[in-house]
Order: C-alpha cells, then sequence, then structure tokens
C-alpha cells in the first residue's frame, strides 16, 4: 500500500467497522421481525438482498482481514448494491418526507459514499487484485 502508506490501514479500519455495524444491523432486523423483517418494501430483490446482507456484510469483513485487496473489491461491490437497493426502497420517503427520510438514511450514504470514493485507489495501493486490474495483471506470463 504504497501511496496511500497508513491511510490505507485506517481506510480498511474504517471498512471493516462499517461492515460490522451493517451486519449487527440486518441481524437485528431479522431478530425483530424474522425472515418477513423487510416485507414492508415492495420489491422481492431488495428484500432478499437485505436478508443477504447477514452474510454478505461479515464476508465481507473476513475478507478485508484475509484478502484485503479482495475484501475492498467485495466492500465496494456489496456497498453499490445495498445503496441502490436502499434508495430503491425508500424512494418514496425520499419523495415524499425528504426532511425526515435522510437524516436516518445519511450514515448509510456516507459509508456508501466513502467506500465507492476509496475503493479504487485503495484496491490499486495494494498492489493485488482490487475493484480493477492491478499493473501486474497486464503483462503477459513470463514477461517482467
Amino acid at each position: 500500500m504504497r501511496r496511500w502508506g497508513s491511510a490505507a490501514g485506517w481506510c480498511r479500519a474504517v471498512y471493516v467497522v462499517g461492515f460490522a455495524e451493517g451486519t449487527a444491523a440486518h441481524v437485528a432486523d431479522l431478530v425483530r421481525g424474522g425472515l418477513g423483517a423487510y416485507e414492508k418494501f415492495p420489491y422481492a430483490p431488495v428484500r432478499a438482498l437485505f436478508l443477504a446482507l447477514v452474510v454478505l456484510d461479515p464476508l465481507v469483513v473476513l475478507l478485508l482481514l484475509r484478502a484485503p485487496a479482495r475484501g475492498i473489491a467485495a466492500g465496494a461491490l456489496v456497498m453499490a448494491l445495498d445503496l441502490a437497493a436502499n434508495l430503491a426502497a425508500n424512494a418514496g420517503d425520499l419523495a415524499g418526507a425528504p426532511a425526515q427520510t435522510l437524516p436516518r438514511m445519511a450514515p448509510l450514504l456516507l459509508f456508501g459514499a466513502f467506500v465507492l470514493s476509496t475503493a479504487w485507489p485503495l484496491g490499486r495501493s495494494s498492489n493485488a487484485e482490487g475493484p480493477g486490474p492491478s499493473r501486474g495483471s497486464r503483462q503477459k506470463a513470463g514477461e517482467v
């Protein structure tokens, strides 16, 4: 993590804390509402994703700790899906009562913006398979 130096470490720490908090929030939703916890949302794919985040969020945390470059890429993908699902699920509330809805969504939106804006440079600086091709991945086998 040459270019980012110590910033890469704290960025990954923010990712870990954010995805761990997401895990806790989705587990709490399931404890309170069971498998029907997200039935109020009109779209089946959104409900399915919110249920899947109970597995996907801790998987991202595990990858960040064990295989950071893959964790960064997985985190960016999961966060993009989570943001899209939340914006779709809350579109009516955002249009009808933005002053009430935005403060409730602010932590997710801010964390999502952080992950999506740092994933590419953080992944590239790790010199591994980040969210995009690394410098070395364009070389043919046997080339230096």
